[in-house]
This record gives structure tokens, sequence and C-alpha cells, in this order.
């Protein structure tokens, strides 16, 4: 029951009306019985989100979309990860103390890790906040890294900061073939309702790779289908998406949820 010692966590984003983030850390507070709710935030600028946060004592924050790398002037402390990355998606209130972490660059490897990373040739699709965590993790489990990216000046700067290989999305879109192990798409092409887009033509996936998408609305965007079609193995966005949310929780409460059933909620309310 909301009384007034409730405390208050939200997901800040645009658009955020998709999140299932609220779906899975109320099941959490629940089962854990921590009188808690968690609440989403559509928000135009996130310096006012954060002025909000601190007026209203909200407890703790997910930072998604876009506002990943804009909060980061906004906070008190940045965990060292998150500074490295560049890219905070988790804030913590701490006595008045905004901290930020990153708990995406765990997330992005944890599913990835029984296939193999190391020396293995990876493709991040994308160059924002999300590709940022994506591809520090990928950098610190021996992948070699190739950043695709739309906008040239962005994906080159991120692939400089790997000493990555970069290919445009122009050049992508004439290609025959990919040179990829693994291709991971972060951006959010193929995200309800946008459910007939894929960020890759289809003729460049194989059998022989592992596909992720972190769009997890739908669950099988088109470029997961278009991979199964071809044989690869996949990985949905819901894999990353409830280990992220796991170290969330876990971050604000001290309790690590059960990953398994985090799934099972969001499969059963979508």
């Amino acid at each position: 029951m909301i009384d007034s010692r409730t405390h208050v966590y939200g997901v800040f984003g645009n658009p955020v009306r998709h999140s299932q983030s609220p779906l899975i850390h109320n099941a959490c507070f629940q089962q854990h019985h921590v009188n808690a709710v968690y609440l989403a935030f559509e928000i135009k600028e996130i310096s006012k989100a954060v002025a909000a946060m601190r007026t209203l004592d909200i407890k703790g924050a997910s930072i998604t979309i876009p506002f990943k790398e804009g909060i980061m002037e906004c906070l008190d402390e940045i965990d060292p990860d998150a500074m490295d990355i560049g890219a905070v998606n988790t804030v913590v209130n701490k006595d008045g103390t905004l901290i930020g972490y990153n708990t995406d660059y765990t997330a992005a490897i944890a599913p990835l890790t029984p296939f193999g990373i190391k020396n293995k040739t990876v493709c991040v699709m994308g160059a924002g906040g999300a590709a940022q965590a994506v591809a520090y993790g990928i950098h610190k489990a021996g992948g070699a890294l190739v950043i695709i990216n739309r906008d040239k000046d962005r994906g080159r700067r991120l692939a400089v900061k790997y000493r990555a290989d970069f290919i445009s999305m122009e050049k992508i879109n004439k290609m025959n073939a990919l040179p990829a192990d693994i291709l991971i798409n972060t951006t959010s092409i193929g995200m309800r309702p946008d459910v007939n887009r894929s960020p890759v033509p289809s003729n460049l996936l194989t059998s022989q790779m592992i596909v992720m998408d972190i769009v997890y609305t739908p669950l099988k965007t088109k470029l997961l289908s278009q991979a199964e079609e071809k044989g690869a193995s996949t990985i949905d966005g819901l894999s990353m998406f409830v280990h992220q949310g796991a170290a969330q929780f876990n971050l604000w409460t001290g309790i690590s949820p059960d990953i398994q059933q985090m799934r099972n909620v969001i499969i059963k309310g979508v």
C-alpha cells in the first residue's frame, strides 16, 4: 500500500511510455516487501527532471534515450565505469547526493558470454549512450570492435576511443557482406511502433552470426526475425534489459532479484 513513507523511483526518458521498467521494478518491490513505487516520467529537459528528483526526494532513477549522456553534468558524483563509458543509465539518491552509474555494459556482456567474445569481431550499430556502454563492455571482454553509425563524426569518435574500425550506414547499405561474428543493434530502429524496419539489409546476415538487438518492444524485432530466417543465433533485447534492471535494483536496495522471474514478469505483461 502506498503511504507517506513510500519511496519513489522512476525512469526518465522520451519516449518512455513503452517502457517495461515500471512492471519489473514494481514487481520486485512487492516480492521483496520494499515500500516503494516506480513510475515512468516522459520528460523534455533532463536538468529539470534532476532538479525535481532533488526537490521531491526521488530515491533512484533509470535513465534512457536520449538522456544517458546529457545527465552526467547534472549529477554530484559519477562511478568510474560510467565516467569511462561517457553515459549514465542509473542514478542513486544517497542522502541528497545524486550518484550516476552504468549497468548497461555488464548487462550487454552477460547474454553474450556463453558464445565467447574474446577475439571475435563485434559490430555495434549506433553511437549513442547505449552504444557507448556496449562498446565499453565488448572492449573489456577482448572483442574486436567495429562501429556502424549514420552520423559519421559521432561514429568515428566512438571508434577512435576504442581503436575500432568504423563503417558508415551509407556504406553498409551498399555492402555484400558484413565482417561480423557478432552484430549488436543499439539503435531504436525496429522499436514499436516502427516495427517494420531493420537497421541492416537482410542480405548481410548469415547463419554463422550471433545477432543481438537491445530493442525489446517488440520482443522479436524485424532484425531478429531476419536473422532467424538465415539460421543465425539470436539474443533478444529482454536479455540485456533484465540484467541491467536487476543491477539497478541492487544499487537502490542492496537486493539481488531473480533474473528469470523478472523476465517472466515482462513476458506475461506484454
